[in-house]
This record gives structure tokens, sequence and C-alpha cells, in this order.
């Protein structure tokens, strides 16, 4: 289960209009129509059905896997009711997001829930529980920071980036930030202890409230001043190319970088990976889920 995307800019007025309830602004809408034009299309739900598509090869045909969004097709109830259909008699929902908070996660349980209930599997459907440390995507983001190092012929110094918040919402729940904390560690953990590094926050949201620093310009600002002559950039919750990684970083952080003298890299995402289908597969199989 994810998010979910508007594929194009002909979809962006529906989505937003979704998850604001009607009440999508015309600014916010207009926004992000040109953010579409720019990156052309989002391949999140493709990338999604296809990780579940490997996951399903994976696991072997005693499993029946489907991807599902909150916010698009197909949606979790979608998939839910495609699993039944195929003769599933009880249901593991996996969040794409290696990091977990109550804030995070209600809207997918509910989702999931109602889903699971409509197609009387309710006292069988469990949910998986966060996995920040999961050893296989530790490897694999360490290994991308170091092919990237190899790719570019340098180190440079790296700048884990998750998606930013209104800081009143992690001070109702920490355990968000506690497990990016812990995923940093477990990925610097393999490489090089000199390494120069920093963590920070992308994608804020377009609200006055203070949101989560520092944000990923202040840390691109505070190497200008060091004069760093590269970065990489390295997302630790985005699992898949999508707005926040085509737009937010390799279009707007690139040119920030760009005004400020830095050179722009980041690693390539998980995507579909056999390293992270692996992991998918570990969390469905051992990973302590609780029921929803």
């Amino acid at each position: 289960m994810t998010y979910g995307s508007a594929t194009t800019v002909e979809n962006v007025r529906a989505y937003f209009e979704r998850i604001y309830n009607g009440k999508a602004s015309e600014a916010l809408i207009a926004d992000f129509e040109n953010r579409y034009r720019l990156i052309g299309r989002s391949p999140l739900v493709e990338i999604t059905d296809m990780q579940a598509k490997l996951l399903q090869v994976s696991l072997g045909n005693k499993y029946v896997v489907r991807a599902g969004m909150r916010h698009s097709r197909p949606f979790i109830a979608d998939a839910v009711a495609s699993c039944k259909a195929e003769g599933a008699i009880s249901l593991i929902g996996v969040i794409l997001s290696p990091q977990l908070a109550s804030f995070i996660t209600k809207g997918y349980e509910t989702a999931f829930k109602e889903a699971a209930l409509a197609q009387g599997l309710s006292e069988h459907a469990f949910i998986a529980q966060a996995w920040p440390v999961e050893p296989h995507f530790i490897t694999l983001i360490a290994d991308h920071i170091t092919q990237s190092f190899k790719e570019y012929g340098q180190t440079m110094p790296v700048i884990f980036t998750t998606h930013s918040l209104p800081q009143r919402v992690v001070e109702s729940d920490p355990e968000y930030l506690r497990q990016m904390r812990v995923t940093i560690d477990a990925i610097r953990e393999q490489l090089d202890p000199k390494l120069e590094w920093y963590a920070g926050y992308q994608s804020a949201g377009h609200t006055p409230e203070p949101w989560l620093k520092p944000d990923l310009l202040d840390i691109l600002r505070e190497l200008a001043k060091k004069k760093s002559c590269a970065v990489l950039i390295v997302p630790i919750q985005f699992l898949t190319d999508h707005l926040e990684i085509l737009y937010d970083l390799d279009i707007a952080a690139r040119t920030q970088c760009e005004d400020l003298g830095i050179a722009y890299n980041r690693i390539e995402l998980p995507n579909t990976d056999p390293l992270f289908i692996e992991a998918l597969r570990a969390i469905v199989k051992d990973t302590k889920s609780t029921r929803v």
C-alpha cells in the first residue's frame, strides 16, 4: 500500500480534489499541474504494481499480491477485492514506508480495515509493523551510495532526506523521527565512518505553520559556505520514482545546487531492485504483524 499519485497533468485536479475533499485551492492545483508538465508523468503507480508482481513471483503461489493506493487507482479496496477474488483467505498489508508512526498509519489502517470488512476478511487481516532497519533495505541503500561514489569518481557529502511534516505532528508522536535516526545509523554502519553526512527534510507542504528543519535547502546553503563542490542526496523514505523525487529533487533541488555552485547527484531509488523485492518478501514472511 502506498499513497498514490496523479499520473499525468490531466489527473492532477481529480487527485487533489480527492485528497482535500473537494476543497483544493486553484493555486495548489495550478502549481502541481505545472510540476507535472515539467516531469511528464509520475511512474509511482506503475512501479508499485511491478513491485507487487515481482513480490508475487518471489513468494510463490501460496500468496496473492496486489498494489493498492490511498488516493488513486487502484485503491486499497480494489486490491483487497482482487485478492479475495483470487482466493485469499487472510490479508497482510504492507505500507511502503520503512518508517511508520500513528499519523502515517491511521489512514492506511482505516482503508485496509474497511476493505477487509467488505470482503469478509476482517478477522484475518493484519498490517506489517515498521521496518526501518530491514537488512535487505539497509544494504541496498548503502550499496547505492557506494555505487554512486564509484560512478561519479569521488566521495562527497551525503544528505539523507525524508518527507517533511508539520512540527506539531511529530511533537505528538516522535516515533517517526526516532525511526529515521535508526535507519540512517544502520546505513552508515556499512559505509566509511569518516563520511561527511547530514540529515534533512524535503517536500514541505503549502501551509504557513512550522515544518521540520533543517530543510534540504538549508543544508545545501551550509555546504556552499564550506565550498563543497558536489553532494549526493539519499532519500531513505521514498521507495519509487515519483513527484517528490522527479520534481522536488531532480528539478527543484538540482536548480538550487546549480545556483549555489554545487554538483547535484542522488542515488537510484529501490524501485524494482531484486534486493528490495527480497526486503518485501522478508517483511511479509518474518515481520510481526498486528491485527487491524
